[in-house]
């Protein structure tokens, strides 16, 4: 038979593969390194002088959150765009932050709470599909349940703070002052609320020249409750009448005064309802479990 004549081939050192994996790994991770500083140096600051604050959740990770915000601002459709700032505003939160950065908040609390989820399953030496992903959507659906939850608070104080705010206006406007003047003195001398703020911007916006039909229309589509709508409509059918303000304001303070109570009176009759679930299924089997306890014990002991 003939002998192989194929040169031989090179033995390579395992130290060389190793240090050519690791330069590998080392330049890619300056290549990711430099891209990020690249897209993070792209991003204009924001200028927030006549911005509120951010929420506290938000201004933790505000520098990742404004990061993403700026390359989701360009693929987020419009509509979306005008429903989350329709809810950001309901929530009071529409000078403190934009629909991307909303959604951008949202992705990186999921991120993050995704990764908290995966490293505590790996340290109990568990999967992590499942809790990565639980995380995952946990951090997620925050954001949504909390501004669903602050609207919620926010209608609530307003319900509740409107009857003293009108009566209020009523006090000043039928003391000489006109509506502006009244609407000031609300402000400065209101409990603070939701629609003490609101009212406060009104104002704002009736200084900087726009019309106060238009500023009033603005209040009720940024709080959108029935008890403001009313109260909106009614003062700019007075104003456009040339109706007195003295007896229409009392007349509607007096029927949210009405209302406040009418709601009162349905949570009360609700309470019951309500606790009818946790009577039944937690505090009457302690009740019998408590009082059963002896007479099952002496017939135990009669038994031996």
């Amino acid at each position: 038979m003939n002998a192989d004549t194929s040169p031989p081939l090179l033995a390579l050192d395992p130290g060389v593969i190793i240090a050519a994996i690791a330069l590998a790994a080392g330049l890619s991770v300056a290549l990711l390194g430099w891209l990020i500083s690249r897209a993070a140096a792209s991003v204009p600051r924001q200028d927030r002088v006549w911005l509120d604050p951010p929420p506290l959740a938000y201004r933790i990770v505000w520098w990742p959150v404004h990061w993403l915000a700026h390359y989701l601002r360009a693929v987020l459709p419009e509509r979306q765009l005008q429903a989350s700032l329709v809810r950001l505003r309901l929530g009071g939160l529409d000078y403190a932050l934009d629909p991307a950065q909303f959604l951008a908040g949202q992705l990186v609390w999921a991120l993050l709470c995704g990764a908290f989820g995966a490293w505590l399953a790996s340290a109990f030496a568990q999967p992590v599909h499942w809790p990565l992903l639980a995380g995952f959507a946990s951090g997620f659906l925050l954001p949504p349940v909390w501004l669903r939850d602050r609207i919620e608070v926010r209608r609530r104080h307003t319900f509740k703070a409107l009857p003293f705010m009108l009566d209020l206006i009523t006090l000043c406007v039928e003391s000489g002052l006109n509506l502006n003047s009244a609407l000031a003195q609300a402000v400065a001398k209101g409990p603070a609320s939701p629609l003490r703020d609101e009212l406060a911007r009104l104002m704002r916006d009736v200084r900087a020249g726009r019309p106060r039909s238009e500023a009033l229309r603005d209040l009720a589509d940024r709080l959108d409750m029935a008890p403001v709508s009313n109260f909106v409509s009614t003062l700019i059918q007075a104003e456009a009448t040339g109706m007195s303000l003295g007896p229409i304001l009392r007349a509607q303070a007096e029927q949210r005064r009405t209302e406040r109570f009418a709601g009162a009176e349905k949570l009360a009759m609700q309470a019951p309802v309500k606790l009818l679930f946790p009577l039944l299924f937690f505090i009457f089997p302690c009740v019998f479990a408590i009082l059963m306890f002896p007479i099952v014990m002496k017939f135990m002991a009669a038994g031996v």
